[in-house]
């Protein structure tokens, strides 16, 4: 698919504004759930970055195979056998269909233009009875729900996140798009860390000795779903 060169350099500015990375707590997350559901085999990490869950994927020695897929370029950190393919990931992957057990995409949908075609290439590259895991922003958390109030927008959404962060998703659109793309067991996890509307240096958890938690106090959540055998 050709593309303008003014689009290409759009999406590489994005993805450089965000220095490839996302952060730890939700690396910890997606690590209890492969953990959790003993998922094994041949992984992708859709939307790599720099590599930084890739290197958490490689040290938990439970993977047959790695392949990060990232518009970036491979990360020079990343000495180890891991696939690398630099693709647009607006774009479907140039590889066969159905060659991996799983998927991870830590906070990248968001940044993609189409969330419906991302759902539906992960389902065609997952075999049956894989597993996905996935992130994006909870734009229903309390602090993000104030924003969309006071200044018209989700709290990730702000011009501060633009071009980077252009997809806006709901918990019902994200049960929708995963249902209408053949994805069963949907699962649910938030993050129970998110900052405090005006003092991002506090959150909801240190304020109440860790009792606000949830859809209304994460700032992220996590999504586990599977492809059906």
């Amino acid at each position: 698919m050709s593309i303008s060169l003014d689009t290409q350099t759009i999406r590489q500015f994005a993805a450089a504004a965000t220095k490839g990375i996302s952060n730890d707590v939700i690396y910890t997350k997606f690590l209890q759930l492969i953990t959790e559901y003993d998922l094994k085999g041949d992984i992708l990490d859709f939307g790599a970055g720099t590599g930084n869950l890739t290197q958490h994927l490689y040290r938990l020695s439970r993977f047959k195979s790695i392949t990060a897929a990232d518009i970036m370029q491979h990360s020079e950190e990343i000495t180890y056998p891991v696939k690398w393919i630099t693709w647009d990931l607006n774009n479907s992957l140039n590889i066969s269909e159905q060659i991996f057990d799983v998927i991870v995409s830590a906070e990248v949908i968001e940044h993609l233009e189409n969330p419906r075609g991302v759902v539906r290439e992960w389902f065609r590259l997952l075999r049956p009875g894989g597993t996905l895991i996935f992130s994006t922003p909870n734009n229903q958390s309390l602090r993000s729900l104030l924003a969309l109030l006071l200044q018209g927008h989700f709290v990730a959404f702000a011009d501060t996140c633009y071009p980077s962060h252009i997809t806006a998703l709901l918990k019902k659109d994200i049960q929708r798009i995963l249902s209408e793309a053949g994805f069963y067991q949907q699962k649910f996890v938030f993050t129970d860390v998110g900052n405090i509307p005006k003092f991002p240096q506090w959150q909801w958890q240190s304020i109440s000795l860790g009792l606000l938690k949830g859809s209304i106090f994460s700032d992220n959540l996590i999504v586990i779903c599977q492809k059906p055998s």
